[in-house]
């Protein structure tokens, strides 16, 4: 990254409502977690996963605006975190949270949503045919985090091909090969700046969860 962008992603800014740091993570960054504490997402998005025990990166979901993340949530020995797009960030210390209830009262609903889209995850990845997990995982994107454009939905993350792969328990060779087959059948397109964009009735034959 060019030293003037560091720069600017790392100054500090306050919170003008609770007058809380602001911290700055660019894209593709890993994002320290420690046990003291947990992250709120102010701004963009972060991808969490973790390790199989071959080095392999296992898709656990993501989190975004106002979603918290850490450690403190996960008794995975290898949960790791790295930021999809440039995020702002907020700490929250485990004094905090047991100290002002209202805290909590904030994480419960984002603990919940981070709960189910876990389940759909786990449910997606039970499914035999890869095919079917592939547009399964396209339509749970499309429904967290799509953004309607002319040509359809878009998926608001740009995802490499191998991220999907890692989603959805398969190889980077048979997502690039499923996606062709989506394009053209006319179910999916890509925009200029690589954001995949499905068509509102693409997989139909596919139950929504």
């Amino acid at each position: 990254m060019h030293q003037f962008s560091r720069a600017i992603l790392e100054r500090k800014q306050q919170d003008p409502k609770v007058k809380r740091r602001l911290h700055f993570y660019a894209r593709g960054e890993q994002i320290p977690l420690v046990a003291q504490g947990v992250w709120e997402v102010d701004e963009g998005r972060v991808q969490l996963s973790t390790l199989s025990p071959e080095g392999e990166e296992i898709w656990l979901g993501w989190a975004e605006s106002s979603a918290f993340f850490g450690n403190w949530f996960s008794v995975l020995s290898t949960y790791q975190a790295i930021a999809l797009t440039d995020v702002r960030l907020k700490w929250y210390s485990l004094a905090e949270i047991n100290n002002y209830p209202y805290i909590a009262q904030t994480i419960l609903p984002q603990l919940v949503r981070r709960m189910r889209q876990t389940e759909i995850l786990l449910a997606i990845s039970g499914q035999r045919r890869v095919e079917v997990r592939l547009q399964h995982l396209l339509l749970l994107l499309k429904r967290e985090v799509g953004e309607p454009v002319p040509d359809g939905i878009r998926i608001g993350m740009r995802l490499t091909h191998q991220d999907l792969a890692n989603a959805i328990g398969t190889t980077r060779v048979t997502v690039t090969r499923l996606l062709s087959k989506f394009k053209n059948e006319g179910a999916i397109t890509v925009d200029s700046v690589r954001h995949i964009i499905l068509k509102h009735d693409s997989f139909t034959n596919v139950a929504d969860w």
